[in-house]
Parts: structure tokens; C-alpha cells; sequence
């Protein structure tokens, strides 16, 4: 089974009517639900029902989880609509039960929950042809649609990352990424960004979540950022070098953790003569030396980037790489410009199962110069999760607000498993350091020279 396609539009614009908005909205949420029926029609009932790994939920939670949530904000909190069946709720309610319990829960039957979930967006749709966009706060420009659509590829992306951990022959297939550009081996391996306020978070998106909000002016000291993120055979060169063994490298938290979990690659790779290999989505293959690393925690990251004699970018310095154009003293929607995602800017959206290999999608570099800070791989950077000047929690607190503090890190950028709508410069993800089952990477930084020193001219990737 093959990656869907995705709408031309991820926002709607600033001009643009009832209409054309209902067209938009329909659109991103009939993407995210071919790929959620992709998702699970690739499997067997008893792997929808089964626990493929602690970390997450059975296939049919999610899936049932997606329709609850969409009734609980469009029928009941946009439509004014009678609850469906309101004795589900607390059975699909994330805070309520932990993904290790939820396989012992009286969750929907996968042909149930699919009924469940056809017959919510059939309704959705109805609430859709009448929405008029204005009065409300959840209504206007759409936002509760826009909600929902990101929140139901978010999941995409975590049934995704389920497939990948579930054992058992390929049940997913999606062409490679085409061949990287013919400069990509001569890329330098990093770029400066100039010191400067640059205004960080939006107050204009209007499908913005909270804890992107409010924009903001923030003064960054110069930096330079890798050109691309860090590719495996650069991270070999890190194993090859005693990295795991090296205790110097790693913080005293990371250290426990790696000696504690008995980590010795990146999650998925082992030794198979004198290289490495890999399991992606049910296939073993050689680890390939171009692409950026991927399955990392945190805390292998920070590890390397000590190693390298550089450090993780800070949330700031990661946006304002993405977003500041220096010729217009502006932040940027995305690297390349305000446009949507196209496939030749970045890789979203499942359309291939893999990242492209470092240096590809010139089209999507940022004014820095950097490639691939949209798409690919999330990278971690060294922030932990907290909310901005003047946050203000909504539409419920649970979303962001219960999360903030020094317990979970900071990733940027998506990954080829996002979906164009749920993926932009200022979106923030954020997840626990030692987490490796998701789709991260990561790209290192140093300070701006004082001296006077030029930047590296050496390939990028390292």
C-alpha cells in the first residue's frame, strides 16, 4: 500500500471566502482520512487489536480515538450536536488511560470503530456545508476544522511509528526519495546566521496551535548551523570512535540513561558483517550512508554533537535558521517562503517511507542556506518545553499547557511522516529526551566566532 496525496493548501488565506475555506477544510480532512484507512487497512484485525510495543496504543485506539475527538470538537462543540455514544468517551480519552493499559480497555472492534469513524465524518461534513466561519473563536478561519485535520495526521504519524515497531512481513510500501542534487557533495558544512532580533512564533496563523502563539521579538547571538542534518555514515564515524563507550561525551542523565538501556546504535541498526543494517517498516537493509540519522533520543544527540565539538541549536536559533530572511528583516511561514509545501521543497506527508539523503530539496532551502529544516527527520534541539511570552492556553489546557517544564525536549522541523498540515516554522513538537521510536534526527550548531574565524568550508553531514 502506497503514501496519499496532499491538498494544495495547508491555511486558508487571508482573503479567502466561505467557499473556497469549506473546500479547503474538506480537503485536508479527506487526506488525513485516506491516510489514516491506509494506516489500518494495511493490517490483519488481530494486529489492529494487538500491542505492538508498550510505547504506543493498538491501531484501532487510535482509530477510534481520531473519530471521538472529531465528534467532541465538530458535532458536539462546533454543531451543537447530541453526543453519539458519550459512554466511549473516557475509553478514548489519552489522559485517562496510558498507551500500556489501553489494550485491556473494552475498546471498539476494528469493524466498529471504522463504522464509528464513517459515520462522525459523514456528519462533520454536514456541519461543514453550514459553518459560517465567524462569531465564534473555534469557528473563525475555520480553526476547529484545521484542529482536527492536524490532529488526526498527527496520529497518522504515531500509527506510522507503530508500524515500524510491529513485528511481522512489510505491510506498507512508497517509492524511494529521488537522488539528492548534483551539488549536495559540496555543500559546506554549515552556515552562519547573523546576530539580530527576529520575531519568533506567529499571531496571523490561523490554524496555529497554542503553544506556537504569540509571536514575539527575540535577539539571537550569531550561530552557525549545519547546512543539512547529521547523516548515518556521520553518526558511524561517531560509533566507530568509542562514541557509546566514551562517558566525556554524554551528561550524567544520558550517560545513566545509555548505560541503563544498553544503547549502542540508533533504535532499529545492527552489525551485519563488517557494516550496519537496519529493519524499516518489515524490510532489512543496509543503513544507507547518505540519509540523515534517524531513531536517536536526545540524549545520542547531544552525545554526538559533544563528540563533534559543537552542541544542539536552541529552539530560537533552530527558528530563526528556518524563518528570518535578512533581506526583508522578516520570519518566514516556512524556509522557503510563505507557499505551502510542495513535493520539491520537502518530504511530507508519507509519500516516501525514508528520509531523503542530506543535502536533497534545494528548492526548500532557508535564506541561511539550510536545506531540509522542513521535512525529513524532527531534530532535536536543546530547549525544553516551555510556553512562550504571553501564552495563553486554548482551546483546552491539555493540549500544551500540562506538558511545559523540564521534563521533555523540543524537536523541530517534522519529519517525512508529518502531514503538510500539521508541519510549518513555528510548529513545536516535544517528547521525552530518551524517546528513539519516533522519526528524529537532528542537526548540530556552534557559537558565532568573536574572532573573526570563517565558517567550515568542509562538505556538509560530516
Amino acid at each position: 500500500m502506497t503514501a496519499t496525496p496532499t491538498p494544495d493548501a495547508t491555511r486558508p488565506a487571508a482573503d479567502s471566502g466561505a467557499g473556497q475555506l469549506r473546500e479547503l477544510i474538506a480537503g485536508n480532512l479527506l487526506t488525513a482520512r485516506e491516510r489514516t484507512r491506509l494506516l489500518t487497512d494495511a493490517v490483519d484485525d488481530a494486529d489492529l487489536v494487538r500491542q505492538h510495543s508498550p510505547l504506543m496504543s493498538p491501531l484501532v485506539w487510535d482509530l477510534a480515538h481520531i473519530a471521538n475527538q472529531e465528534e467532541l470538537w465538530l458535532l458536539r462543540a462546533v454543531g451543537g450536536r447530541e453526543p453519539m455514544h458519550p459512554e466511549i468517551d473516557p475509553l478514548y480519552d489519552a489522559f485517562e488511560h496510558p498507551r500500556a493499559e489501553r489494550p485491556v480497555l473494552p475498546l471498539l472492534p476494528p469493524a466498529e470503530a471504522r463504522a464509528y469513524a464513517h459515520e462522525v465524518r459523514g456528519r462533520v461534513l454536514d456541519v461543514l456545508g453550514s459553518a459560517a466561519f465567524t462569531g465564534s473563536r473555534l469557528v473563525t478561519g475555520g480553526f476547529a476544522f484545521g484542529m482536527v485535520a492536524q490532529h488526526e495526521q498527527q496520529h497518522d504519524e504515531t500509527m506510522l511509528a507503530t508500524h515500524q515497531l510491529r513485528r511481522g512481513a512489510a505491510a506498507l510500501s512508497a517509492p524511494p526519495p529521488g537522488p539528492p542534487p548534483a551539488d549536495a557533495l559540496h555543500l559546506p558544512a554549515e552556515v552562519e546566521v547573523p546576530a539580530g532580533p527576529f520575531t519568533m512564533g506567529t499571531s496571523d496563523e490561523p490554524w496555529a496551535l497554542d503553544n506556537e502563539r504569540p509571536a514575539h521579538p527575540l535577539a539571537v547571538p550569531s550561530f552557525y548551523i549545519d547546512t543539512t542534518p547529521v547523516t548515518n555514515s556521520a553518526y558511524q564515524a561517531f560509533i566507530a570512535d568509542g562514541g557509546y563507550a566514551d562517558q566525556r561525551w554524554w551528561t550524567a542523565g544520558g550517560w545513566a540513561h545509555r548505560q541503563r538501556a544498553g544503547l549502542e546504535a540508533p533504535l532499529f541498526w545492527r552489525r551485519e558483517g563488517p557494516g550496519w543494517v537496519r529493519r524499516r517498516f518489515g524490510v532489512t537493509e543496509p543503513v544507507p550512508p547518505a540519509e540523515p540519522v534517524m531513531h536517536v533520543c536526545f540524549h545520542e544527540a547531544q552525545a554526538y554533537a559533544r563528540w563533534a565539538g559543537r552542541r544542539l541549536p536552541t529552539e530560537a536559533e533552530w527558528e530563526k535558521a528556518a524563518r528570518y530572511d535578512p533581506a526583508t528583516g522578516r520570519s518566514r511561514r516556512f524556509p522557503w517562503g510563505d507557499e505551502d509545501p510542495t513535493p520539491d521543497r520537502a518530504n511530507l506527508g508519507q509519500h516516501h517511507l525514508q528520509p531523503a539523503a542530506a543535502g536533497s530539496y534545494p528548492a526548500g532551502a532557508a535564506p541561511s542556506g539550510a536545506r531540509q529544516l522542513i521535512g525529513d527527520v524532527w531534530e532535536w534541539t536543546s530547549g525544553d518545553f516551555l510556553p512562550y511570552p504571553g501564552f495563553a492556553a486554548w482551546p483546552y489546557r491539555e493540549y500544551s499547557e500540562v506538558f511545559f517544564g523540564g521534563g521533555y525536549k523540543v524537536l523541530r522541523g517534522g519529519s517525512f511522516a508529518v502531514g503538510p498540515v500539521a508541519c510549518r516554522g513555528t510548529f513545536r513538537n516535544w517528547d521525552y529526551p530518551i524517546r528513539r521510536q519516533i522519526f528524529a534526527g537532528f542537526r548540530t550548531a556552534r557559537d558565532g566566532a568573536c574572532d573573526g574565524t570563517a565558517p567550515s568550508t568542509a562538505v556538509a553531514g560530516r
